[in-house]
Protein backbone atom coordinates (compact mmCIF):
# COMPACT_ATOMS: atom_id res chain seq x y z
CA UNK A 1 0.00 0.00 0.00
CA UNK A 2 1.40 3.38 -1.04
CA UNK A 3 -0.30 5.28 1.79
CA UNK A 4 1.22 4.39 5.14
CA UNK A 5 2.31 6.27 8.25
CA UNK A 6 0.36 9.50 8.78
CA UNK A 7 -2.10 8.54 6.00
CA UNK A 8 -3.25 5.41 7.81
CA UNK A 9 -5.83 7.01 10.12
CA UNK A 10 -7.53 8.84 7.26
CA UNK A 11 -7.41 5.83 4.94
CA UNK A 12 -9.42 3.94 7.55
CA UNK A 13 -11.77 6.71 8.70
CA UNK A 14 -12.37 8.76 5.51
CA UNK A 15 -10.93 7.08 2.41
CA UNK A 16 -13.01 9.26 0.05
CA UNK A 17 -11.26 12.38 1.40
CA UNK A 18 -7.87 10.81 0.72
CA UNK A 19 -9.05 9.84 -2.78
CA UNK A 20 -10.16 13.38 -3.58
CA UNK A 21 -7.01 15.00 -2.23
CA UNK A 22 -4.86 12.55 -4.19
CA UNK A 23 -6.78 13.29 -7.40
CA UNK A 24 -6.41 17.04 -6.86
CA UNK A 25 -2.70 16.70 -6.18
CA UNK A 26 -2.31 14.71 -9.39
CA UNK A 27 -4.35 17.17 -11.47
CA UNK A 28 -2.92 20.39 -10.06
CA UNK A 29 0.76 19.58 -10.11
CA UNK A 30 2.11 23.16 -9.73
CA UNK A 31 4.70 22.91 -12.51
CA UNK A 32 2.20 21.45 -14.99
CA UNK A 33 -0.53 23.98 -14.14
CA UNK A 34 1.92 26.86 -14.49
CA UNK A 35 3.07 25.50 -17.87
CA UNK A 36 -0.56 25.37 -18.96
CA UNK A 37 -0.93 29.02 -17.99
CA UNK A 38 2.18 30.02 -19.93
CA UNK A 39 0.90 28.18 -23.00
CA UNK A 40 -2.63 29.66 -23.12
CA UNK A 41 -2.34 33.08 -21.45
CA UNK A 42 -2.21 35.96 -23.92
CA UNK A 43 -2.18 39.16 -21.86
CA UNK A 44 -1.30 37.90 -18.39
CA UNK A 45 2.14 36.73 -17.32
CA UNK A 46 3.88 35.41 -14.22
CA UNK A 47 6.08 37.76 -12.24
CA UNK A 48 5.75 36.89 -8.55
CA UNK A 49 2.40 35.12 -8.10
CA UNK A 50 2.21 31.68 -9.83
CA UNK A 51 -1.05 30.73 -11.50
CA UNK A 52 -0.99 27.45 -9.53
CA UNK A 53 -1.34 29.43 -6.28
CA UNK A 54 -4.42 31.23 -7.60
CA UNK A 55 -5.91 27.88 -8.62
CA UNK A 56 -5.15 26.41 -5.19
CA UNK A 57 -6.86 29.30 -3.35
CA UNK A 58 -9.93 29.19 -5.58
CA UNK A 59 -10.04 25.40 -5.36
CA UNK A 60 -10.49 25.59 -1.59
CA UNK A 61 -13.55 27.81 -2.07
CA UNK A 62 -15.03 25.64 -4.84
CA UNK A 63 -14.60 22.49 -2.71
CA UNK A 64 -16.29 24.22 0.26
CA UNK A 65 -13.08 23.85 2.27
CA UNK A 66 -12.96 27.63 2.72
CA UNK A 67 -16.05 29.88 2.91
CA UNK A 68 -14.60 32.65 0.71
CA UNK A 69 -11.57 33.79 -1.24
CA UNK A 70 -10.78 36.27 1.52
CA UNK A 71 -10.81 33.57 4.19
CA UNK A 72 -8.53 31.36 2.11
CA UNK A 73 -6.10 34.25 1.65
CA UNK A 74 -6.18 34.96 5.38
CA UNK A 75 -4.89 31.46 6.03
CA UNK A 76 -1.93 32.27 3.76
CA UNK A 77 -1.13 35.65 5.26
CA UNK A 78 2.48 34.62 5.93
CA UNK A 79 3.13 32.66 2.73
CA UNK A 80 1.36 34.64 -0.02
CA UNK A 81 4.09 36.23 -2.18
CA UNK A 82 2.00 39.30 -3.12
CA UNK A 83 -0.54 41.61 -1.51
CA UNK A 84 -4.23 40.71 -1.35
CA UNK A 85 -4.99 43.44 -3.88
CA UNK A 86 -2.43 42.02 -6.32
CA UNK A 87 -3.97 38.56 -5.89
CA UNK A 88 -7.44 39.83 -6.79
CA UNK A 89 -6.07 41.73 -9.78
CA UNK A 90 -4.64 38.49 -11.15
CA UNK A 91 -7.79 36.50 -10.31
CA UNK A 92 -10.07 39.05 -11.99
CA UNK A 93 -7.97 39.00 -15.13
CA UNK A 94 -7.61 35.26 -15.77
CA UNK A 95 -8.49 34.76 -19.41
CA UNK A 96 -11.42 32.41 -20.22
CA UNK A 97 -9.29 30.30 -22.58
CA UNK A 98 -6.89 29.57 -19.70
CA UNK A 99 -9.77 28.44 -17.48
CA UNK A 100 -11.19 26.28 -20.29
CA UNK A 101 -7.76 24.72 -20.92
CA UNK A 102 -7.66 23.65 -17.27
CA UNK A 103 -10.92 21.67 -17.75
CA UNK A 104 -9.76 20.04 -20.98
CA UNK A 105 -6.40 19.09 -19.50
CA UNK A 106 -8.06 17.54 -16.44
CA UNK A 107 -10.46 15.55 -18.63
CA UNK A 108 -7.58 14.25 -20.77
CA UNK A 109 -5.70 13.10 -17.67
CA UNK A 110 -8.69 11.53 -15.92
CA UNK A 111 -10.26 9.73 -18.90
CA UNK A 112 -7.61 6.93 -19.01
CA UNK A 113 -8.00 6.42 -15.25
CA UNK A 114 -11.77 5.99 -15.56
CA UNK A 115 -11.41 3.67 -18.57
CA UNK A 116 -9.09 1.41 -16.59
CA UNK A 117 -11.47 1.46 -13.63
CA UNK A 118 -14.40 0.70 -15.95
CA UNK A 119 -16.81 3.01 -17.75
CA UNK A 120 -20.56 2.99 -17.24
CA UNK A 121 -22.77 0.99 -19.58
CA UNK A 122 -22.39 2.83 -22.95
CA UNK A 123 -25.47 4.75 -24.08
CA UNK A 124 -24.88 3.83 -27.74
CA UNK A 125 -22.00 1.43 -28.45
CA UNK A 126 -19.80 2.53 -31.34
CA UNK A 127 -20.35 6.26 -30.77
CA UNK A 128 -18.72 8.90 -28.59
CA UNK A 129 -21.80 10.41 -26.98
CA UNK A 130 -21.50 14.10 -26.09
CA UNK A 131 -24.22 16.09 -24.36
CA UNK A 132 -24.14 19.85 -24.92
CA UNK A 133 -25.90 22.39 -22.72
CA UNK A 134 -25.45 25.93 -21.45
CA UNK A 135 -25.31 27.35 -17.96
CA UNK A 136 -25.89 31.02 -17.13
CA UNK A 137 -24.10 31.96 -13.92
CA UNK A 138 -26.22 33.27 -11.06
CA UNK A 139 -26.28 37.02 -10.45
CA UNK A 140 -23.55 38.43 -8.23
CA UNK A 141 -23.74 40.99 -5.46
CA UNK A 142 -23.60 44.67 -6.44
CA UNK A 143 -19.99 45.04 -5.32
CA UNK A 144 -18.51 46.65 -8.41
CA UNK A 145 -18.96 50.40 -8.61
CA UNK A 146 -20.63 50.10 -12.02
CA UNK A 147 -23.29 47.73 -10.66
CA UNK A 148 -24.26 49.72 -7.57
CA UNK A 149 -26.40 52.18 -9.53
CA UNK A 150 -28.25 49.36 -11.33
CA UNK A 151 -31.41 47.78 -9.95
CA UNK A 152 -30.99 44.87 -12.38
CA UNK A 153 -29.11 41.79 -11.21
CA UNK A 154 -25.54 41.75 -12.61
CA UNK A 155 -24.84 38.58 -14.60
CA UNK A 156 -21.14 37.62 -14.60
CA UNK A 157 -21.18 35.27 -17.59
CA UNK A 158 -22.16 31.88 -18.95
CA UNK A 159 -20.65 28.76 -20.50
CA UNK A 160 -21.48 25.84 -22.75
CA UNK A 161 -20.34 22.55 -21.25
CA UNK A 162 -19.82 19.21 -23.00
CA UNK A 163 -20.44 16.06 -20.97
CA UNK A 164 -19.29 12.55 -21.85
CA UNK A 165 -22.02 10.52 -20.08
CA UNK A 166 -20.23 7.19 -20.51
CA UNK A 167 -17.18 8.46 -18.63
CA UNK A 168 -19.23 10.87 -16.49
CA UNK A 169 -16.73 13.60 -17.36
CA UNK A 170 -17.08 17.24 -18.39
CA UNK A 171 -14.66 17.03 -21.32
CA UNK A 172 -14.94 20.55 -22.73
CA UNK A 173 -16.24 24.02 -21.92
CA UNK A 174 -16.81 27.18 -23.95
CA UNK A 175 -17.01 30.15 -21.56
CA UNK A 176 -18.39 33.59 -22.37
CA UNK A 177 -18.05 36.76 -20.30
CA UNK A 178 -21.32 38.22 -21.67
CA UNK A 179 -24.15 36.91 -19.49
CA UNK A 180 -26.74 38.16 -22.00
CA UNK A 181 -25.20 36.57 -25.12
CA UNK A 182 -27.31 34.02 -26.97
CA UNK A 183 -26.00 30.48 -26.44
CA UNK A 184 -26.13 29.89 -30.18
CA UNK A 185 -23.45 32.54 -30.66
CA UNK A 186 -20.95 30.08 -29.13
CA UNK A 187 -21.69 27.21 -31.54
CA UNK A 188 -18.95 28.33 -33.94
CA UNK A 189 -16.48 27.46 -31.18
CA UNK A 190 -18.09 24.04 -30.65
CA UNK A 191 -18.11 22.87 -34.28
CA UNK A 192 -14.29 22.55 -34.69
CA UNK A 193 -14.32 19.98 -31.85
CA UNK A 194 -16.73 17.62 -33.66
CA UNK A 195 -15.09 14.35 -34.68
CA UNK A 196 -16.25 11.35 -36.77
CA UNK A 197 -18.44 8.92 -34.77
CA UNK A 198 -19.42 11.66 -32.32
CA UNK A 199 -23.08 11.70 -31.28
CA UNK A 200 -24.18 15.14 -30.09
CA UNK A 201 -27.31 15.40 -27.94
CA UNK A 202 -28.73 18.86 -27.27
CA UNK A 203 -31.90 20.81 -26.58
CA UNK A 204 -33.83 22.83 -29.17
CA UNK A 205 -31.93 26.03 -28.41
CA UNK A 206 -29.02 24.49 -30.34
CA UNK A 207 -31.19 23.44 -33.29
CA UNK A 208 -29.85 25.59 -36.12
CA UNK A 209 -29.20 24.65 -39.73
CA UNK A 210 -25.57 25.73 -39.38
CA UNK A 211 -24.98 23.48 -36.38
CA UNK A 212 -26.75 20.41 -37.86
CA UNK A 213 -24.96 20.69 -41.21
CA UNK A 214 -21.67 21.46 -39.42
CA UNK A 215 -21.91 18.21 -37.44
CA UNK A 216 -22.83 16.23 -40.56
CA UNK A 217 -19.94 17.71 -42.59
CA UNK A 218 -17.53 16.47 -39.92
CA UNK A 219 -19.05 12.95 -40.10
CA UNK A 220 -20.72 13.32 -36.74
CA UNK A 221 -24.25 12.43 -35.69
CA UNK A 222 -26.83 14.41 -33.74
CA UNK A 223 -29.99 13.97 -31.68
CA UNK A 224 -31.39 17.47 -31.23
CA UNK A 225 -34.89 18.65 -30.45
CA UNK A 226 -36.46 20.70 -33.26
CA UNK A 227 -36.87 24.43 -32.74
CA UNK A 228 -39.99 25.90 -34.32
CA UNK A 229 -37.98 28.71 -35.93
CA UNK A 230 -35.79 26.30 -37.95
CA UNK A 231 -37.24 25.62 -41.43
CA UNK A 232 -37.86 21.95 -42.18
CA UNK A 233 -40.00 20.09 -44.72
CA UNK A 234 -41.64 16.92 -43.44
CA UNK A 235 -42.00 14.08 -45.94
CA UNK A 236 -45.05 11.81 -45.92
CA UNK A 237 -47.18 10.90 -42.94
CA UNK A 238 -45.81 10.00 -39.49
CA UNK A 239 -45.76 6.28 -38.78
CA UNK A 240 -46.57 4.93 -35.34
CA UNK A 241 -43.55 3.00 -34.04
CA UNK A 242 -44.46 2.05 -30.49
CA UNK A 243 -44.58 3.21 -26.90
CA UNK A 244 -41.74 4.43 -24.73
CA UNK A 245 -41.74 5.10 -20.99
CA UNK A 246 -42.91 8.68 -21.58
CA UNK A 247 -45.36 8.38 -24.48
CA UNK A 248 -46.13 7.24 -28.02
CA UNK A 249 -43.41 7.42 -30.67
CA UNK A 250 -43.95 8.32 -34.35
CA UNK A 251 -41.41 8.63 -37.17
CA UNK A 252 -41.20 10.20 -40.62
CA UNK A 253 -38.55 11.66 -42.89
CA UNK A 254 -37.77 15.35 -43.17
CA UNK A 255 -35.65 17.54 -45.43
CA UNK A 256 -33.50 20.51 -44.44
CA UNK A 257 -31.49 22.88 -46.68
CA UNK A 258 -28.17 24.51 -45.86
CA UNK A 259 -28.72 28.27 -46.45
CA UNK A 260 -25.01 28.78 -47.28
CA UNK A 261 -24.40 26.00 -49.79
CA UNK A 262 -27.92 25.00 -50.82
CA UNK A 263 -27.11 21.41 -49.91
CA UNK A 264 -30.08 19.23 -48.97
CA UNK A 265 -30.04 16.64 -46.21
CA UNK A 266 -32.69 14.05 -45.43
CA UNK A 267 -32.99 13.30 -41.74
CA UNK A 268 -35.28 11.36 -39.43
CA UNK A 269 -38.00 13.27 -37.63
CA UNK A 270 -39.20 11.49 -34.48
CA UNK A 271 -42.25 12.76 -32.64
CA UNK A 272 -42.88 11.83 -29.03
CA UNK A 273 -46.46 12.40 -27.87
CA UNK A 274 -46.14 12.63 -24.12
CA UNK A 275 -48.30 10.95 -21.52
CA UNK A 276 -47.82 13.95 -19.25
CA UNK A 277 -47.35 17.52 -20.41
CA UNK A 278 -44.05 19.30 -19.76
CA UNK A 279 -43.87 22.15 -17.24
CA UNK A 280 -44.48 24.48 -20.21
CA UNK A 281 -47.68 22.62 -21.06
CA UNK A 282 -46.25 20.93 -24.18
CA UNK A 283 -47.68 17.57 -25.17
CA UNK A 284 -45.39 16.84 -28.08
CA UNK A 285 -41.61 16.78 -28.62
CA UNK A 286 -40.05 16.63 -32.09
CA UNK A 287 -36.52 15.18 -32.26
CA UNK A 288 -34.23 15.34 -35.29
CA UNK A 289 -31.42 12.86 -35.97
CA UNK A 290 -29.15 11.71 -38.77
CA UNK A 291 -28.52 8.36 -37.10
CA UNK A 292 -29.49 5.38 -39.23
CA UNK A 293 -32.33 3.11 -38.12
CA UNK A 294 -29.77 0.32 -37.93
CA UNK A 295 -27.78 2.25 -35.32
CA UNK A 296 -30.77 3.42 -33.28
CA UNK A 297 -34.48 2.74 -33.67
CA UNK A 298 -36.95 5.57 -33.06
CA UNK A 299 -37.73 4.55 -29.47
CA UNK A 300 -33.98 4.33 -28.74
CA UNK A 301 -33.51 7.85 -30.13
CA UNK A 302 -36.28 9.17 -27.88
CA UNK A 303 -34.69 7.47 -24.87
CA UNK A 304 -31.25 8.87 -25.75
CA UNK A 305 -32.66 12.40 -25.94
CA UNK A 306 -33.92 12.00 -22.37
CA UNK A 307 -30.28 11.48 -21.30
CA UNK A 308 -29.80 15.19 -22.04
CA UNK A 309 -30.92 15.75 -18.47
CA UNK A 310 -27.64 14.16 -17.33
CA UNK A 311 -25.87 17.46 -17.96
CA UNK A 312 -28.61 19.33 -16.09
CA UNK A 313 -27.98 17.00 -13.15
CA UNK A 314 -24.27 17.85 -13.37
CA UNK A 315 -25.02 21.59 -13.11
CA UNK A 316 -27.37 20.91 -10.19
CA UNK A 317 -24.78 18.84 -8.34
CA UNK A 318 -22.17 21.54 -8.91
CA UNK A 319 -24.56 24.10 -7.42
CA UNK A 320 -25.67 21.96 -4.47
CA UNK A 321 -22.45 20.18 -3.54
CA UNK A 322 -19.74 22.54 -4.81
CA UNK A 323 -19.40 26.32 -4.94
CA UNK A 324 -19.48 26.89 -8.70
CA UNK A 325 -21.03 30.36 -8.46
CA UNK A 326 -19.44 32.79 -5.98
CA UNK A 327 -21.74 35.77 -5.55
CA UNK A 328 -18.97 38.00 -4.24
CA UNK A 329 -16.96 37.65 -7.47
CA UNK A 330 -18.35 40.41 -9.66
CA UNK A 331 -15.76 40.28 -12.42
CA UNK A 332 -16.77 37.96 -15.29
CA UNK A 333 -13.34 36.39 -15.70
CA UNK A 334 -13.18 35.43 -12.02
CA UNK A 335 -16.68 33.90 -12.29
CA UNK A 336 -15.67 31.93 -15.39
CA UNK A 337 -12.56 30.63 -13.60
CA UNK A 338 -14.60 29.53 -10.57
CA UNK A 339 -17.07 27.68 -12.82
CA UNK A 340 -14.28 25.89 -14.69
CA UNK A 341 -12.65 24.84 -11.42
CA UNK A 342 -16.02 23.48 -10.29
CA UNK A 343 -16.21 21.42 -13.51
CA UNK A 344 -12.76 20.04 -12.71
CA UNK A 345 -13.85 19.25 -9.15
CA UNK A 346 -16.93 17.46 -10.48
CA UNK A 347 -14.64 15.42 -12.73
CA UNK A 348 -12.63 14.47 -9.66
CA UNK A 349 -15.83 13.20 -8.04
CA UNK A 350 -16.47 11.17 -11.20
CA UNK A 351 -13.16 9.35 -10.72
CA UNK A 352 -14.26 8.46 -7.18
CA UNK A 353 -17.53 7.17 -8.67
CA UNK A 354 -15.57 5.01 -11.11
CA UNK A 355 -13.41 3.54 -8.34
CA UNK A 356 -16.48 2.75 -6.24
CA UNK A 357 -18.23 1.18 -9.24
CA UNK A 358 -15.18 -1.01 -9.82
CA UNK A 359 -15.24 -2.33 -6.25
CA UNK A 360 -18.91 -2.22 -5.23
CA UNK A 361 -20.68 -2.67 -8.59
CA UNK A 362 -22.22 -0.22 -11.05
CA UNK A 363 -25.85 -0.76 -10.07
CA UNK A 364 -25.16 -0.32 -6.35
CA UNK A 365 -23.27 2.95 -6.84
CA UNK A 366 -25.58 4.45 -9.49
CA UNK A 367 -28.74 3.79 -7.49
CA UNK A 368 -27.61 4.33 -3.90
CA UNK A 369 -24.67 6.75 -3.75
CA UNK A 370 -25.51 10.26 -2.54
CA UNK A 371 -23.18 12.91 -3.97
CA UNK A 372 -24.38 15.30 -1.28
CA UNK A 373 -23.14 13.13 1.60
CA UNK A 374 -19.96 12.33 -0.33
CA UNK A 375 -19.17 16.04 -0.79
CA UNK A 376 -20.15 16.80 2.79
CA UNK A 377 -17.67 14.32 4.25
CA UNK A 378 -14.85 15.60 2.05
CA UNK A 379 -15.52 19.22 3.07
CA UNK A 380 -15.68 18.33 6.76
CA UNK A 381 -12.52 16.21 6.83
CA UNK A 382 -10.36 18.04 4.29
CA UNK A 383 -8.86 20.84 6.43
CA UNK A 384 -8.07 18.62 9.39
CA UNK A 385 -6.49 16.07 7.07
CA UNK A 386 -4.21 18.71 5.55
CA UNK A 387 -3.11 19.81 9.04
CA UNK A 388 -2.38 16.22 10.08
CA UNK A 389 -0.61 15.33 6.82
CA UNK A 390 1.87 17.99 5.64
CA UNK A 391 1.64 19.18 2.02
CA UNK A 392 5.01 17.63 1.16
CA UNK A 393 3.69 14.12 1.87
CA UNK A 394 0.90 14.52 -0.70
CA UNK A 395 3.43 15.09 -3.46
CA UNK A 396 3.67 11.31 -3.95
CA UNK A 397 0.44 11.64 -5.99
CA UNK A 398 1.84 14.19 -8.41
CA UNK A 399 3.77 11.81 -10.65
CA UNK A 400 1.72 8.62 -10.32
CA UNK A 401 1.23 6.74 -13.58
CA UNK A 402 -2.30 5.87 -14.68
CA UNK A 403 -1.85 2.23 -13.64
CA UNK A 404 -0.52 3.18 -10.20
CA UNK A 405 -3.27 5.75 -9.68
CA UNK A 406 -5.90 3.12 -10.52
CA UNK A 407 -4.32 0.68 -8.09
CA UNK A 408 -4.33 3.21 -5.23
CA UNK A 409 -7.93 4.27 -5.91
CA UNK A 410 -9.14 0.67 -5.94
CA UNK A 411 -7.45 -0.04 -2.63
CA UNK A 412 -9.02 3.07 -1.10
CA UNK A 413 -12.44 2.19 -2.55
CA UNK A 414 -12.42 -1.14 -0.69
CA UNK A 415 -12.27 0.88 2.56
CA UNK A 416 -15.39 2.93 1.76
CA UNK A 417 -18.55 2.10 3.69
CA UNK A 418 -21.32 2.96 1.23
CA UNK A 419 -23.92 2.98 4.00
CA UNK A 420 -22.50 6.36 5.09
CA UNK A 421 -23.43 7.81 1.69
CA UNK A 422 -26.82 6.22 1.17
CA UNK A 423 -29.41 8.24 -0.74
CA UNK A 424 -32.60 9.17 1.08
CA UNK A 425 -35.33 8.36 -1.39
CA UNK A 426 -38.71 10.03 -1.27
CA UNK A 427 -42.03 9.36 -2.90
CA UNK A 428 -43.53 11.41 -5.72
CA UNK A 429 -44.42 14.99 -4.94
CA UNK A 430 -48.05 15.67 -4.26
CA UNK A 431 -49.99 18.54 -5.79
CA UNK A 432 -49.08 21.96 -4.43
CA UNK A 433 -51.60 23.20 -1.87
CA UNK A 434 -53.46 26.38 -2.72
CA UNK A 435 -52.29 29.19 -0.46
CA UNK A 436 -54.66 31.52 1.27
CA UNK A 437 -54.28 35.08 2.43
CA UNK A 438 -53.10 35.13 6.05
CA UNK A 439 -54.64 38.51 6.76
CA UNK A 440 -51.74 40.94 6.99
CA UNK A 441 -50.04 39.44 3.92
CA UNK A 442 -46.56 39.61 5.49
CA UNK A 443 -46.10 36.84 8.03
CA UNK A 444 -47.85 34.25 10.16
CA UNK A 445 -46.90 32.53 13.44
CA UNK A 446 -46.01 28.89 12.85
CA UNK A 447 -47.11 28.06 16.42
CA UNK A 448 -50.64 29.27 15.62
CA UNK A 449 -50.80 27.15 12.49
CA UNK A 450 -49.69 24.04 14.40
CA UNK A 451 -52.20 24.80 17.17
CA UNK A 452 -54.95 25.05 14.55
CA UNK A 453 -53.92 21.66 13.16
CA UNK A 454 -54.01 20.07 16.64
CA UNK A 455 -57.51 21.45 17.24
Amino acid sequence: MLLIGSFKRFVESSPVSVMMRGIIENLFHPERVDRLFEEYAVTQYTRTLPFSTVAEVMGEVVFNVSPSVGASLQNRVDSLPVSTRAFYLKLNGIEPNVAAALVRDAARRLAPVIRKLGVRTPLLPGYNVKILDGNHFAATEHRLLETRVETAAPLPGQALAVLDPDLRLAIDVFPCEDGHAQERSLLNQVLPTVRPKDLWIADRNFCTLGFLFGIARREGRFIIRHHASMPMEKIGQPKFIGKSDTGRVFEQKAKIIDPETGRRMTIRCITLKLKTATKDGEREIVILTNLSKKDAAAIKVADLYRKRWTVESMFQEMTDNLTCEIKTLGYPRAAVFAFCLALTAWNGMSVIHAALRNVHGEETVEQNLSNYYLSLEIAQVYNGMLIAIPAAEWEIFQDLTTAKMVSVLKQLATKVNLKKFQKNTRGPKGPRAKRRNSGNGQHVATAKLLARRNQ
